[in-house]
């Protein structure tokens, strides 16, 4: 996988080599066997992983220490480059890879000017862009050209065209930073639906939670913030203190600093509430949890 220029040329002038795309059909079985044969310390921890894993709700969770254990190799390597019992077959299928925004812009619809856009985007004087805005801002450019703009919620990337490979290069920056942006989304999912950033400021953050029918929160309590519960979409089941009650659409609860509280989803359609923290610590990490249905306790 992936030879050098010089290894790679020679490839090229003896007429004998196909290059790798990367498609593979086998049987599962056999495979395994194939695995078990070259790499089996892998086959090895993916089977504990499996072994120890544990249903969630409608997730199958394997188990993180054994699948970690796994030696980090990739199939090429660990398999296709050493078996004896591969074949290669011709077909055109108009297949691409597309892994990277380059590969996008180029099976991308294209305007005039060779610029493919995605959401609500504004061009001036530029071309062979791709341009993609996933969030509620309009995205412009002014005489770009082979460049590449993605904006999302939560990140905004800009980058030569040549250069795109290398965005793997400030993902790994990026974690060695302590960054989240590499680990989570705004979007961020729970086993009981997910949640997600729509605005913070000094001592006040305001989300979206969105809770699954039948599904509920553990029953907690947060040492540094109260939240008041804001409900838009469906019926909650709200729990606080010795307290039980139905909270409707439309309607509002405010839980204080220190209550023992539970949000829970009783309906058979997503709830749907609007939560504001206020208080001098908002982190995720001011969470006592006394009960919980997903063993987070």
């Amino acid at each position: 996988e992936k030879p050098d220029a010089k290894r790679a040329q020679g490839f090229v002038e003896s007429g004998d080599h196909y290059w790798n795309s990367g498609i593979f059909v086998f049987g599962a079985q056999r495979y395994l066997d194939e695995l078990e044969r070259h790499e089996p310390a892998v086959l090895a921890a993916c089977r504990a992983a499996l072994d120890g894993g544990e249903s969630d709700l409608d997730f199958f969770r394997l188990d993180r220490k054994a699948f970690e254990a796994s030696p980090n190799i990739s199939i090429d390597n660990a398999v296709m480059e050493r078996t004896a019992a591969a074949a290669v077959v011709p077909c055109d299928i108009g297949w691409t890879d597309v892994g990277s925004w380059t590969s996008l812009w180029e099976v991308a619809e294209k305007d005039k000017e060779g610029n493919a856009t995605h959401g609500d985007v504004a061009l001036v004087g530029s071309r062979n862009c791709y341009v993609r805005s996933e969030g509620t801002a309009l995205v412009t450019a002014v005489g770009m050209e082979d460049t590449v703009i993605v904006a999302t919620d939560d990140a905004v990337l800009v980058a030569d065209g040549a250069h795109t490979q290398d965005i793997k290069l400030l993902v790994e920056r990026l974690k060695k930073e302590g960054r989240r942006e590499p680990q989570a989304h705004v979007q961020v999912y729970r086993p009981w639906g997910y949640y997600q950033s729509i605005h913070s400021g000094d001592r006040f953050q305001v989300k979206r939670l969105t809770v699954k029918p039948g599904a509920q929160l553990s029953l907690q309590k947060h040492y540094h913030r109260a939240e008041h519960w804001v409900v838009v979409n469906g019926t909650a089941q709200v729990t606080r203190n010795d307290e039980i009650l139905i909270i409707q659409e439309n309607e509002s609860i405010y839980i204080p600093l220190g209550a023992t509280h539970r949000l829970a989803n009783p309906g058979k359609i997503p709830l749907t509430v609007i939560e504001v923290q206020s208080g001098s610590y908002l982190e995720e990490d001011d969470i006592v949890r006394t009960q919980d249905n997903y063993g987070r306790v």
